[in-house]
């Protein structure tokens, strides 16, 4: 009859099996030369255990005084036990941004005047001042009121101005004459002769009325010189009033007393002298 051994497992071989399904090994670091080599253990999709080799070439270069000084700040918050370096489970390293810094010796340099430039170049420079070879504007005699004349510094003639002549009357442009008209080949209706023209202020207009039916409405008493109805800019509708100019006295009153309370477009006009110089005539 065989007889089996019977063979005990102590409880201390089963936490230590069971501490390595469980726990990740410590990871490793290793520097050989310029090259360190860091190695990692991790819980892959399948809850196996997973070892993970990464390779980093050591690179020294020269920084600021700001960045190097900024790197020796101790970690704070929950990073305050992570090595030195980032830390990929909080930091997102972005792309290298390489910066040029200006030293002070090569930007604090004056800046050079322009015509400076031209001092190389062959011109004949002169300046009318004091003759001089340099610009006019930067003569040293400019705002005294001495030029050099001769070799001599005496005080500059100052020409008197020209007498009133005939020959030497303002320039008055065409359309402020008196008598002038406008590119339309009419009067100027602000020009100084029409206060002289009578003039009168129909009122009550309508909206729809037109330069045109005003023109045949008041032609009808006489010459007229100009005729302006108020309009709107933007919809071109008649304002409700209009000033017409007539050429004589009479057809002015004559309009007032014949269109005053007239019924127009369904409405009652509304005649009067535009000013009171004619009411009082």
């Amino acid at each position: 009859m065989h007889t089996k051994d019977l063979i005990k497992v102590s409880w201390a071989d089963e936490v230590e099996d069971h501490l390595e399904k469980t726990t990740l090994p410590q990871s490793k670091t290793e520097q050989v030369g310029n090259t360190r080599i860091i190695t990692e253990y991790r819980w892959n999709k399948d809850d196996k255990k997973e070892k993970v080799v990464r390779t980093y070439k050591i690179e020294k270069r020269l920084v600021s005084k700001t960045i190097a000084e900024r790197k020796t700040w101790p970690k704070f918050g929950d990073s305050r036990n992570d090595k030195p370096g980032p830390n990929i489970a909080t930091t997102l390293p972005a792309e290298e941004i390489q910066m040029q810094f200006l030293t002070g010796k090569d930007g604090d340099k004056a800046e050079e005047n322009p015509l400076d430039k031209l001092k190389n170049v062959n011109m004949n420079i002169k300046c009318r001042t004091c003759g001089g070879e340099h610009w006019s504007f930067s003569c040293h005699l400019k705002g005294t009121g001495l030029v050099v004349e001769d070799k001599k510094l005496v005080q500059e003639k100052v020409s008197e101005p020209e007498k009133n002549t005939g020959t030497n009357r303002p320039y008055i442009p065409p359309s402020a004459r008196e008598g002038a008209t406008n590119t339309a080949g009419k009067r100027d209706p602000y020009s100084r002769g029409y206060d002289e023209v009578p003039a009168i202020r129909i009122e009550n207009l309508s909206e729809s009325t037109s330069e045109a039916d005003l023109s045949e409405l008041v032609s009808k008493f006489g010459q007229i010189a100009r005729i302006y109805l108020a309009s709107n800019k933007v919809t071109g509708a008649c304002k409700g009033y209009a000033f017409v100019n007539f050429k004589s006295k009479l057809d002015a009153e004559r309009a007032i007393k014949g269109l005053h309370g007239y019924g127009y477009d369904h409405l009652i006009l509304n005649v009067g002298w535009s000013t009171n110089n004619y009411k009082a005539a």
